[in-house]
């Protein structure tokens, strides 16, 4: 007759191996309340914030090792107040490129000329349409900012436009980053404090969005019938400043063209050293979006011997954080 008892404690009861690694707890409030070992006793919390603790060491080793740091993010992060992170990253000149969208661009300066407005996820569509006012997830930005926005961008494309008619060449996306950042001569800007440090913004898709939409404009008006922008000749720009550095590391908020723009890049020089993603994306479609650092380390993107994490989170929190914890504390360049 079977014992039936033995064995169904033979299966759940069966001694193993003890794993190796520490010991999973969290903080403990008993101490009071203390930030910096609240963070610190992420490392031992697990799930997600224990790669959000991983994805700060690696963070404090690209600044340690005085890594060249390639930070990309989507437009909906400028759009949030995020972009005063960004703004600080470039101000301080916290990191060599910024890799973002038209969007990316253009909300940084309509910022300058109009606030946005926090708004709610569950507005209705039909009766924010009705007062021309737009809406980017809880954020509000009234149409009255764009109006304003290509009220200033016109007159800077004619300015750049006829500074290349004279040498012949198109106008690189990055160019018209820092004009716009020049122009706008605004310190709460990003791309201001890009213009003046000198740190190169690359723009892959210049004309999405409001931005792309000044330049279809401004391409129908007499004279400015041949203005090119070269997205091409900045790509190579891009790619070819990943060649030949000793260390290089890649944060990555959002996916997307921005994500799959900053990782090809890295495939001229054999991978990054250092990756870290922020992002809610899966890979169970294929897609680059949702792949992960090891995905990219079968591609050449990310060394086979480099260090990296994904988090899984709203770059909204887990960002500001990351940036409290390793670029704040850092000496300036």
């Amino acid at each position: 007759m079977i014992d039936k008892e033995k064995i169904a404690k033979e299966n759940i009861l069966r001694e193993g191996s003890e794993p190796e690694g520490k010991s999973v707890r969290g903080y403990d409030f008993n101490k009071g309340v203390n930030y910096p070992k609240i963070i610190e006793s992420f490392s031992t919390t697990g799930y997600q914030a224990s790669g959000f603790y991983r994805a700060k060491e690696i963070i404090q080793k690209m600044i340690d090792e005085k890594a060249t740091i390639f930070l990309g993010y989507t437009s909906s992060m400028v759009s949030s107040g995020l972009r005063e992170v960004f703004r600080y990253l470039a101000e301080h000149k916290k990191v060599n490129s910024m890799i973002t969208t038209g969007g990316g661009v253009e909300e940084d300066i309509i910022k300058c000329l109009g606030d946005f407005i926090l708004g709610d996820f569950r507005a209705s569509g039909k009766e924010l349409r009705e007062k021309a006012i737009n809406r980017i997830g809880n954020i509000f930005v009234p149409n009255s900012r764009y109006i304003k926005f290509e009220e200033f961008v016109l007159p800077v494309l004619k300015e750049l436009h006829e500074e290349h008619k004279k040498s012949g060449k198109p106008v690189l996306p990055s160019e018209l980053v820092w004009k716009l950042g020049e122009k706008i001569n605004n310190k709460d800007s990003i791309y201001y404090w890009a213009w003046k440090n000198k740190i190169k913004v690359f723009c892959p898709t210049i004309m999405d969005g409001s931005l792309g939409d000044m330049i279809y404009f401004f391409k129908y008006q007499k004279g400015n019938e041949n203005f090119v922008i070269d997205v091409a000749e900045d790509t190579k720009n891009l790619n070819d400043s990943t060649i030949g550095l000793e260390k290089s590391g890649v944060i990555i908020l959002g996916s997307g063209v921005v994500k799959h723009s900053i990782l090809n890049a890295h495939l001229y020089r054999d991978g990054a050293d250092y990756a870290v993603y922020i992002n809610n994306n899966q890979e169970f479609d294929g897609s680059d979006a949702g792949a992960t650092p090891d995905e990219a380390v079968s591609w050449g993107k990310i060394r086979t011997d480099g260090i990296s994490e994904k988090v899984f989170g709203d770059a909204t929190i887990l960002f500001p954080l990351l940036v409290a914890e390793t670029f704040a504390k850092a000496p300036e360049n």
